[in-house]
């Protein structure tokens, strides 16, 4: 029992840097010379950085040059290392060694484009953290939590499920009172999230009255702290993060560390030739109460404001709805210089395509949906035999622009699921915020479709367009708008006329390829003379012309009568 215990003190002092096992260390010793060689490194680092710098606020409101990728980093020692951080105006101890070094050198070296981006989004996001900070009366340099728990990315999900700047769980979040549901998540709101971390951030420090404990805590839950703290002996008011820093997680030994290093590269950035974020707009923001159920794209619409920018102002808004109700408003953030715009059309833009976009309070059995994907005139879609679903890629190309939520089946791949919407796989995990291509059976996604047509689609719909609009020309230009139908009419036949080819690849069945050339599923297997639906990737099929197709479906139709 004893040749064990020794053991693990010896194991111990070798993480904790002992030099010598029979000198007892004390606190401030450990602060400074303290190392570890199996540092890790948290998900904040591994944000997608290059989404970062090119999202719509860094592009709309900020200017940044590109010193940070053509200058290298600059050598600092540590004795000048140290003198910056003792420098800092900051209540918070920041004490300098070896693993502070490790987490400032991996922002200044390999971060340098993350710290340019984060420095940008700090514009707008650094005063709503320290208006909540100030409000609880707490040290404004816990300002830069959020800098390592989420890189200043409001949707940033952990593997854990931490979510929001702040990054926190859902049973953490329900019981510091943020609602979370399918339509708003309050996780996300840099406002009330920002009041709510301020408010435990104070609960943590008068529970340990040492910030480096509180910070700790917040990462890993006080229950793990208070067991570090037994396991380190002694009475709480004698330890701080570092006298138990061998008693932690490998995550959570580098949280505090890491919070010293951001408060050092937030501070000290031009020092290191990363580029300084120059503001190109006024970041003046206001809010207003919303009591009805509102929808994104009205607001859009009626006031001329990118979707894009609602979203990056209100987060916290998952599926673009603001579910408001008269006794329940929620709060809506815009520019302040388009406040008075939304209060002069409110009533424009609740009744702006309400019909698309409201929410059936009563249906009667039979009744059919509103379904504003399908309500495009003169647009003929055409259904899937095998499932009977309307492929909405089709209706949407006819000049529409939409959302839609697919739920994934047995066999469906992103790359399939893509094909089917006639969008990219890269826009589907941008929408969805997926960080890898794997999806899984019963999973919704949200696929916005695009109104990009090509061949015998496009030459479809710009038939109806001219056949509409000939309807409203006047007489005397009825001559010229004949010939101008006439040679829409050539190409439409001329399109039906040339037979097409495909050819299949893997994972493909005949009812995506049906419904890609919007023709039948029979018509396909006669045009290729195919007894069964088994394919081959690499073999070529013959698709038939929609007219033909119909032919076929009528004379399968004739044979069936007559049985």
């Amino acid at each position: 029992m004893k040749r064990r215990f020794f053991l693990f003190l010896l194991a111990a002092a070798s993480l904790t840097g002992y030099a010598n096992p029979d000198k007892k260390q004390n606190v401030l010793d450990l602060k400074t010379s303290i190392t570890d060689q199996a540092i890790v490194y948290p998900e904040s680092f591994e944000a997608d950085t290059q989404k970062l710098l090119e999202g719509w606020f860094i592009k709309n409101y900020t200017a940044t040059d590109n010193r940070y990728a053509t200058e290298p980093d600059v050598e600092v020692d540590d004795e000048e290392m140290v003198r910056r951080l003792n420098a800092l105006p900051t209540i918070i101890e920041m004490p300098y060694n070896q693993v502070v070094r490790s987490y400032i050198d991996r922002y200044t070296r390999k971060g340098r484009a993350q710290i340019a981006a984060i420095l940008g989004l700090s514009l707008y996001y650094m005063p709503i953290f320290e208006q909540a900070l100030e409000e609880q009366g707490l040290p404004l340099e816990l300002k830069y939590l959020p800098v390592i728990e989420s890189g200043l990315d409001p949707n940033a999900v952990s593997r854990h499920g931490a979510t929001g700047l702040w990054q926190f769980m859902l049973g953490t979040a329900k019981g510091l009172g943020l609602e979370v549901n399918s339509l708003v998540d309050e996780r996300r709101d840099p406002y009330v999230a920002s009041e709510r971390a301020a408010s435990y951030l104070k609960d943590l420090y008068a529970t340990y009255g040492d910030w480096s404990l509180a910070i700790a805590a917040y990462n890993c839950g006080p229950g793990n702290v208070n067991k570090a703290l037994r396991r380190a002996g002694g009475d709480v008011k004698d330890n701080d993060f570092w006298s138990i820093y061998s008693y932690l997680s490998p995550e959570t030994r580098g949280y505090v560390p890491m919070f010293i290093a951001a408060n050092y590269v937030m501070n000290y950035y031009p020092k290191h030739n990363i580029s300084p974020v120059l503001p190109t707009k006024p970041l003046v923001m206001d809010t207003i109460q919303v009591s009805d159920r509102i929808h994104f794209n009205q607001i859009s619409k009626v006031l001329d404001i990118p979707v894009e920018e609602l979203r990056i102002l209100n987060p916290q808004f998952r599926a673009d709805i603001i579910p408001g109700t008269p006794e329940n408003p929620y709060t809506l953030i815009l520019p302040s210089q388009q406040i008075h715009a939304y209060l002069m059309s409110e009533n424009e833009i609740r009744n702006f395509e309400s019909d698309k976009y409201g929410r059936r309070g009563v249906v009667e059995p039979g009744e059919a949906p509103a379904d504003a994907m399908l309500a495009v005139e003169d647009t003929q879609v055409w259904p899937d035999e095998d499932t009977g679903e309307a492929d909405v890629a089709l209706a949407a190309a006819h000049g529409k622009s939409t959302v839609v939520v697919h739920k994934v089946a047995a066999g469906e791949s992103l790359g399939s699921i893509a094909e089917k919407y006639g969008v990219s796989p890269a826009d589907i995990k941008k929408s969805n915020n997926l960080r890898r291509n794997a999806v899984r059976v019963g999973q919704q996604l949200r696929i916005t479709t695009t109104a990009d047509m090509a061949g015998e689609d496009a030459m479809l719909a710009d038939s109806h367009r001219a056949t509409r609009a000939s309807s409203k020309v006047t007489r005397s230009s009825s001559q010229n708008s004949s010939k101008a139908s006439a040679k829409t009419e050539k190409k439409k036949a001329a399109a039906k006329s040339t037979p097409k080819s495909h050819k299949i690849r893997n994972g493909e069945t005949l009812s995506t390829i049906a419904r890609k050339y919007g023709v039948s599923v029979a018509a396909l297997k006669q045009a290729n003379g195919m007894k069964n639906d088994h394919l081959r990737a690499g073999k070529t099929l013959t698709i038939p012309t929609k007219a033909s197709s119909k032919k076929s479906t009528k004379s399968k139709s004739r044979k069936k009568r007559r049985r």
